[in-house]
């Protein structure tokens, strides 16, 4: 062999190990290069689960709105919005019917209503029983009168 075949050989072993080193390098690259589009993958896949549709679209749903407001008076009257847009404003109703409803639509409810009616009817009672003592008064004035 010539010196400078023997040259070449002792090299290529130091060359060989230069490329070997720089190719795990290389090889690195392209497995970062490669992790990342599989990076940019994941989150599209919760965006194609996000474009199924839900059965929130599926079910078509009514929203309507009844304002129920009463003063201490006893006086009630509901409101009723469909989309916002009111259907129905100030329509007068009973306490009666107040009460019925809030017992048919449920127990919490029910119990809610109530406890405002029946603090109005407390309320109404003792207005009745202050009225009657005036309502005993001027007829005992009334009496006092015709026997003068």
């Amino acid at each position: 062999m010539s010196p400078t075949s023997e040259a070449t050989e002792t090299e290529a072993p130091a060359e060989t190990a230069q490329a070997a080193q720089a190719e795990p390098a290389k090889a690195a690259e392209p497995k970062a290069e490669q992790a990342e589009p599989k990076a940019e993958a994941a989150p599209e896949q919760p965006a194609k689960r996000g474009r199924k549709p839900s059965t929130a679209r599926k079910t078509r749903t009514v929203e309507l709105t009844l304002t129920v407001t009463g003063t201490m008076d006893g006086e009630w009257q509901a409101d009723l919005s469909h989309s916002g847009s009111r259907v129905v404003q100030g329509l007068q109703i009973p306490a009666a019917a107040v009460s019925r409803a809030a017992a048919e639509l449920h127990e919490d409810i029910s119990k809610a209503i109530e406890s405002v009616l029946d603090v109005a009817r407390e309320q109404h009672q003792a207005r009745l029983a202050e009225l009657e003592a005036e309502l005993t008064k001027v007829k005992q004035a009334l009496a006092d009168l015709q026997d003068g």
